[in-house]
């Protein structure tokens, strides 16, 4: 009795490119531009775990980053490393002790965060249920639930209704951790834990598509508010002439939103 094979023939799905390491933060950022292509993380093919290993990948080294380590004493910087060609920003964030941000979204921006040097907190929260605008000393509701993180301040109605942000998760990232945020997981605020004078903490940012405006959410009330422009403190290392001395940045924690 003989055994007949089929003449059908097989396909097996191509092993996938393996991902590169980094030997530098000028090789790390032509290896985004060579993984994100022309059109971003959205566009078709583009792979979030690829592009998170290669920012995990790259072995922080202070020479590489020590011309973007610009401080301002009370606030965060936002220092830009790279313009992405419009499709993406790459910069390193330069975080005093005990300074964080505002809680904030990312206007639908997917957002890779890398310690460098220092360590950071990570508190990530929900969407409130519906999200409250301030205007002129009114909180506004706009009758929207969390799915709807882009909703538009003219169809608001007067509310008085507020309640507290609700907290996920915290987490502490170390020097060379890297985490994934996106409106689709929430909310989040980052934050130095060091307290110790002068121990300022640094972060490699990956924006993409580029954002400048987002929302910032009070914690005690979940009250929302519209930023104004996010701005740079340095370019390519450069301090910029026309950046306020302070620096003040649009999601930067407000007095407003520690006690409203």
């Amino acid at each position: 009795m003989s055994t007949s094979l089929s003449s059908t023939p097989t396909t097996t799905a191509p092993d996938p490119v393996p991902v590169l390491v980094p030997t530098s933060l000028d090789e790390l950022v032509k290896l985004l531009h060579a993984e994100l292509g022309s059109n971003g993380l959205d566009s078709e093919g583009v792979d979030v775990d690829r592009v998170k290993a290669l920012m995990t990948n790259y072995a922080s080294n202070e020479e590489d980053w020590k011309k973007y380590a610009h401080f301002d004493k009370g606030r965060y910087t936002r220092n830009l490393v790279d313009d992405g060609n419009g499709k993406f920003n790459l910069m390193i964030l330069a975080w005093p002790e005990n300074v964080g941000s505002a809680i904030h979204d990312h206007s639908g921006s997917h957002c890779l965060m890398k310690v460098l040097d220092g360590k950071l907190k990570e508190t990530l929260y929900d969407w409130p249920e519906r999200i409250q605008f301030e205007s002129g000393g009114h909180h506004l509701d706009s009758g929207l639930g969390s799915d709807n993180s882009d909703s538009d301040d003219s169809s608001c109605v007067k509310s008085s209704k507020t309640r507290p942000m609700v907290i996920k998760k915290e987490t502490i990232l170390h020097r060379d951790e890297c985490a994934y945020m996106s409106d689709q997981l929430g909310l989040h605020r980052v934050s130095n834990p060091l307290k110790s004078a002068g121990a300022g903490s640094l972060s490699l940012h990956l924006y993409t598509p580029p954002y400048e405006t987002c929302k910032t959410f009070n914690e005690k009330s979940s009250i929302a508010r519209a930023s104004g422009k996010c701005v740079f403190f340095s370019e390519k290392g450069e301090k910029l002439q026309s950046c306020p001395s302070a620096a003040y940045l649009a999601c930067s924690l407000t007095e407003n939103d520690k006690d409203q």
